[in-house]
């Protein structure tokens, strides 16, 4: 590739002894020039990091069937984030990641393809739910589609934990408690359904409760009155009607405050072990881990990843309870991301709290660098009919004016009849809310915080974030990042840029975590160590694509550490004009 403009100016020495040297105001000592600024920062080669600056104009086209031979392996688009692309330019893409629970309602080739097509990024499989033959079927399904179709979903599994208040009525489907019937709560196990009669998983589920108690399925769903004890078993007047969906959820109520039973148990359970060892071996790449408490239980199970050859798999933690709020920024710290699991949350603080914690969890995740994904009734009416509540529609608005990186459909798609027109509406609504705020200029200003502790580290912190100022400013069309493990697209996803990031990455598990960031759209191709070539025949192989065209600026990122013995890695921000 041909380069105009090409000039280069060595900065200052940085002493590696002094890592809390002040980089805020400053951009390594450099005066700021639009469009034609570049940071190449080397790493720590003794003591000493080497800054330098460089401008760069593509001017070239070669000749695309050539490239394409030459390339070593092909440019992974998926083929949704293509189609999008044609058809609504860099600027149009969909930032907000959108993540389905399957389940009976969805889980047959054609409707995963369906969902795939319409949006989904991440397939969720919840383990309470179903055999593990099913779980398995699904999984292979939609790795099937991904080789096959050229989608890229990436699959989360989501752990039961040690909740010992989930019931089963034994219908296939929901079942309706009306006003003032009389129901039997039993740890009885029994196959099928049973009329006014639910199973309990936990044998003392009863204990310490008293007559008067209010029952509660799935925070509010339906609420019963504790009328009498037999043994361990419960018998109950509906007093709240509503719906008991399968695996629905108890908890109980004293005096308007809840019954805590869950205190002595772990985070995970023996099943839940063992659902952990089936998505080892099915290659999941998310575990999400239900009712954490603590940052020790998330920790645990990413060492024990380590020790799987399993490190790829990224653990999230859902944040569902009152002990999991109060220690929330040390959970955020020990995860890969965070579910804000509302439904659960909601049954253990005032309801009209949920509003601000939701915010407050979305801000704390951007300030640690974490994903973060709304969960639990965005479009729960959408369960049965086929048009959401304008209500609905403007709390997935609000999720995504907060930058969540994520929005979930549960039940909707899971047992739903219009799981497709859900999915579609969550579509639609982040998109327009994304365009909304672009026009009307209302980029959440983030009060960065210093994540890195090496000067290398801070280095890559402190140019992800100019790089975002820079593309904003500089009005580019897309923002291309060049990583390994993902850690550069990460801290740009971040910044929340206007334009969209591709992210190029010869690690597949690096691509499929990246699907759950903000606004990265994740390429799996073949990196040499020759970074400028990698440059120049990624960008053609697009311009090959007919994605880029004569005009495109793009602003590009590298990280990527070169193969050989030299201890140089070559970090910098090159802005390209494709000629």
């Amino acid at each position: 590739m041909a380069v105009a403009g090409d000039s280069v100016l060595m900065c200052r020495q940085i002493n590696a002894k002094k890592p809390n040297v002040h980089l805020k105001n400053r951009v390594f000592g450099v005066s700021v020039c639009p469009r034609r600024v570049c940071f190449n920062a080397g790493k720590l080669k003794g003591n000493k990091v080497r800054i330098g600056v460089r401008s760069a104009i593509e001017m070239d086209d070669k000749e695309g069937l050539h490239l394409l031979k030459s390339f070593n392996g092909s440019l992974g688009f998926d083929v949704v984030s293509e189609g999008e692309l044609r058809k609504k330019g860099f600027l149009g893409l969909r930032k907000t990641k959108l993540v389905c629970t399957i389940g009976p309602a969805c889980c047959s080739l054609e409707e995963l393809e369906k969902l795939a097509l319409g949006g989904m990024n991440v397939a969720r499989l919840n383990m309470c739910h179903n055999t593990r033959e099913w779980h398995q079927d699904v999984i292979r399904r939609i790795k099937r589609l991904n080789e096959e179709k050229g989608f890229c979903v990436s699959v989360m599994i989501d752990t039961e934990g040690s909740q010992i208040q989930v019931v089963d009525h034994g219908a296939p489907s929901s079942v309706k408690a009306e006003d003032g019937s009389i129901w039997f709560f039993t740890t009885e196990k029994f196959e099928g359904s049973r009329p006014f009669t639910v199973q309990s998983n936990y044998e003392s589920f009863s204990e310490g409760i008293k007559l008067g108690d209010e029952l509660v399925i799935d925070g509010g769903m339906a609420s019963f009155e504790v009328i009498e004890k037999i043994g361990n078993d419960l018998r109950c007047k509906c007093t709240d009607p509503g719906l008991l969906l399968p695996r629905a959820k108890l908890s109980f109520w004293r005096d308007g405050k809840l019954v805590g039973k869950n205190d002595e148990l772990p985070t995970l359970s023996t099943k839940d072990w063992s659902d952990i060892e089936f998505g080892i071996t099915e290659g999941v790449d998310f575990i999400a881990m239900s009712f954490v408490n603590d940052a020790d239980a998330v920790k645990h199970l990413k060492n024990y990843l380590s020790t799987k050859s399993a490190g790829s798999i990224r653990v999230l933690a859902k944040i569902e309870s009152l002990e999991a709020l109060q220690k929330l920024e040390e959970i955020v710290e020990a995860s890969d991301g965070i579910m804000v699991a509302r439904g659960d949350l909601g049954v253990e603080i005032p309801l009209e709290q949920i509003p601000t914690v939701q915010e407050k969890i979305t801000h704390v995740c951007r300030q640690l660098n974490k994903p973060v994904i709304i969960a639990s009734q965005l479009l729960e009416s959408m369960v049965e009919y086929p048009t959401p509540t304008r209500a609905e529609v403007a709390d997935v608005s609000e999720a995504v004016r907060q930058y969540a990186d994520a929005l979930m459909l549960s039940g909707e798609s899971a047992i739903g009849s219009y799981g497709h027109k859900a999915l579609s509406v969550l579509r639609m609504t982040s998109s327009r809310m994304e365009l909304w705020s672009h026009e009307e200029n209302r980029q959440s200003v983030l009060h960065q915080r210093q994540l890195g502790v090496s000067l290398p580290d801070q280095i890559a912190e402190q140019i992800c974030n100019c790089a975002v100022e820079m593309a904003n400013n500089l009005g580019v069309d897309a923002i291309f990042v060049y990583t390994k493990h993902g850690r550069m697209a990460s801290l740009l996803s971040r910044n929340r840029p206007y334009p969209p990031i591709f992210a190029f990455t010869n690690e597949n598990s690096t691509r499929m975590a990246l699907n759950l960031q903000w606004g990265v759209i994740p390429l799996f191709v073949d990196l040499s160590d020759d970074m400028e070539g990698n440059i120049s025949k990624s960008i053609d192989l697009m311009k090959t694509k007919g994605i880029m065209k004569q005009g495109d600026a793009v602003l590009v990122i590298s990280d990527v550490i070169p193969s050989d013995a030299t201890p140089t890695v070559f970090q910098s921000i090159q802005v390209k004009t494709i000629a």
